[in-house]
């Protein structure tokens, strides 16, 4: 049955075969007691993964997807592909009376806020997929939340290495100060080739943290998410993680 499955939902995404491994069931989820909000999960991604621009052509591509292409499930190669699954996924809204309204802003994140010392009621990393790009790289997709008294954060960050040839990095952050009826949105795609990194440690390509800071910003996108109007009682948010073992 799971097979079955899996080969439905690569069909669907035009695709001959998911990550090696896909946290299906895993989700974070943000939701108004009225019912609008945001969750992020690993299928509405790969709805996201552009299959007819933006591939990398290096030399491991085709081999690696011909030995994908002889997975049980998987029936049919549809080209083209792209096999590093990137995806500029921003998470799915929720609601089906009363949604957020995506409004784009100039007005950014306070980092500084951020930084500052507050207690952490709750914290949690999510896993939605990962890849390790037949031994040439990883493709990985994670959310990451942390909540305090004032606000909550979010960071959705997918990350691709591809072994002498690039590293790319879509981060979407998410922002949430109690007293507002908002939230900020800021998504920051940054990609460079290994060869205009010959200054930077290697070791760093394996750390996200560390090596995003020598990633030029290729896009950026600011938006709110405005709450609807005429809510009452005064707006609340729960939050919901769900994790499952690798399917």
């Amino acid at each position: 049955m799971l097979l079955v499955f899996l080969g439905r939902l690569a069909e669907e995404l035009h695709m001959p075969s998911l990550p090696e491994m896909m946290f299906g069931d895993n989700v974070l989820r943000i939701q108004h007691d009225h019912g609008f909000g945001i969750e992020f999960n690993a299928t509405d991604a790969l709805k996201c993964v552009n299959n007819c621009q933006g591939m990398i052509k290096v030399a491991c591509a085709e081999e690696w997807q011909e030995s994908r292409s002889e997975t049980e499930h998987s029936k049919e190669v549809v080209k083209p592909y792209d096999w590093t699954y990137t995806t500029d996924y921003k998470g799915t809204l929720l609601g089906d009376t009363a949604t957020l309204k995506v409004v784009p802003t100039t007005e950014h994140i306070n980092t500084e806020k951020l930084k500052a010392r507050e207690q952490i009621m709750f914290f949690e990393e999510v896993l939605l997929f990962e890849d390790e790009l037949h031994d040439h790289g990883v493709s990985s997709l994670s959310v990451k939340v942390r909540v305090m008294p004032s606000s909550f954060f979010v960071l959705l960050r997918f990350f691709l290495r591809v072994d002498g040839v690039l590293i790319r990095m879509n981060d979407t952050r998410l922002h949430h100060e109690a007293d507002k009826t908002y939230m900020l949105r800021e998504y920051t795609s940054r990609e460079s080739k290994i060869s205009s990194l010959k200054n930077v440690p290697p070791s760093l390509f394996t750390e996200p943290n560390e090596i995003s800071q020598y990633l030029p910003i290729k896009e950026t996108i600011c938006e709110k998410l405005e709450f609807p109007e005429k809510l009452e009682p005064r707006p609340e948010t729960s939050l919901e993680t769900t994790c499952a073992k690798s399917k």
